[in-house]
């Protein structure tokens, strides 16, 4: 169980931290990208504002002339000079009228109009092609698709973001390698807490059981020499009470173990659930209470049959115990593909409706008087629940009706 706690500990820790990352990471690469979209923008939109040139402080009068210092707010004074573009103008039709590849070198003119061809076939006016951003403006006799090269900005984004995911990667593998060694010495306390938990219920056990014994066999001599009375009768009732306790609560002692293993075999679940139910059929009957059996014929299950048969009589038991007076009791076992289902339901007087899982925990009682009058200890369902875990199955608990509750197995 410390073990379980410690890996689910580890899990949240390390799912925690990537999510952490992961956002950290993924707004500063989504701003990196967009940073880099806006100065793509920004450019494009000058040298489309310029007819297809950049202006330069001593250059020639531009198309629509724009005041330098408003340019070097937006980009530094280089800017005219590292910039890589080039411009196709074309007809209302598509005709490519003039190709300007000036101010680039890696493009030839044959390229340029085959990156235009792409974009009028597909009518896009705006985004990338290859390492290029491209923005397509109207002009007076035209169109014209200018092409700006984002090679440097985009390596240095994917480097970046090679970088950041490298690093995020580290750093959870980093924090797992923490957190694997300081969770042993966070865990060691509960670990020493835990095992001497489970060590003083089978010392006590062992310690309940002697005078047990010894108050059962007296009980008996005292019946032998005087008779038997309701003195003696509960006397004995009480014994096996108490047996019965520690002998679950050193089952769930086990049970919880990881180093526990049960004798996973094939047997017949069906054979198995019918007779254990069958063994309930008299006191059913004495008790005034009806019990109906639906279960499927020769299905088979993998696992350790003496549990699973607990299992089934813990169910039932309890079925007996919290129904109302001439109450309804129905066993079902069913298949759902490699899966078997338990199902064990039983008229109440008055439940929520809705889940109740809160009845598998350990001495929990649904009045909140805990009387003990059921015979019950408010521990059987746990071991129920123990054993469904034990196989890797799941244990639910519900009420769809407000009048009837069931329990459901799946193995």
């Amino acid at each position: 169980m410390i073990k379980k706690l410690r890996r689910h500990f580890i899990l949240i820790t390390l799912i925690s931290i990537a999510l952490v990352l992961g956002v950290m990471m993924s707004a500063i690469n989504i701003e990196n990208y967009h940073s880099v979209n806006i100065k793509a923008d920004e450019k494009l939109s000058v040298i489309a504002d310029n007819d297809g040139t950049f202006p330069k402080k001593n250059g020639e009068k531009a198309y629509e002339p724009l005041d330098y210092k408003m340019l070097e707010k937006k980009m530094t004074a280089e800017a005219p000079f590292d910039t890589r573009y080039f411009t196709v103008k074309v007809t209302d039709k598509n005709t490519i009228v003039s190709v300007n590849t000036g101010m680039i070198a890696a493009v030839s003119t044959e390229k340029a109009i085959n990156y235009t061809n792409q974009l009028t076939e597909k009518n896009k006016t705006s985004g990338f092609i290859d390492n290029y951003k491209y923005t397509c403006v109207d002009t007076h006799d035209g169109k014209m698709y200018i092409f700006l090269d984002c090679e440097r900005e985009l390596s240095t984004f994917y480097n970046f973001l090679i970088v950041s995911i490298l690093a995020s990667v580290g750093g959870i593998i980093l924090v797992y390698l923490l957190v694997l060694v300081f969770s042993k010495i966070v865990f060691k306390p509960v670990a020493e807490s835990y095992e001497k938990q489970k060590q003083f219920i089978t010392d006590a056990s062992h310690e309940i059981k002697t005078p047990l014994t010894i108050i059962d066999a007296s009980t008996e001599i005292i019946e032998m020499e005087n008779g038997e009375n309701e003195w003696t009768e509960s006397i004995k009732n009480q014994v096996k009470r108490l047996t019965a306790l520690t002998e679950k609560l050193v089952f769930l002692s086990r049970m919880d173990e990881e180093s526990t293993k049960l004798i996973m075999l094939d047997f017949s679940i069906s054979d198995a659930v019918l007779e254990v139910a069958q063994g309930f059929e008299a006191v059913a009957t004495s008790q005034g209470k009806t019990l109906n059996l639906d279960i499927d014929n020769n299905l088979s299950y993998c696992g350790d049959e003496t549990t699973i048969r607990q299992l089934v009589s813990l169910l039932i038991d309890n079925a007996m115990k919290y129904s109302d007076e001439n109450g309804k009791i129905t066993v079902s076992l069913k298949s759902n593909g490699k899966s078997r289902i338990i199902t064990v339901t039983n008229s109440v007087d008055k439940i929520e409706k809705g889940k109740h899982d809160e009845l598998f925990e350990r001495f929990y009682r649904a009045d909140s008087s805990r009387n003990s009058e059921t015979g019950g200890h408010g521990i059987g369902l746990s071991v129920v629940k123990a054993i469904a875990n034990a196989h890797k199955g799941k244990a639910i608990c519900y009420s769809n009706d407000e009048n009837s509750i069931t329990f459901k197995i799946t193995l």
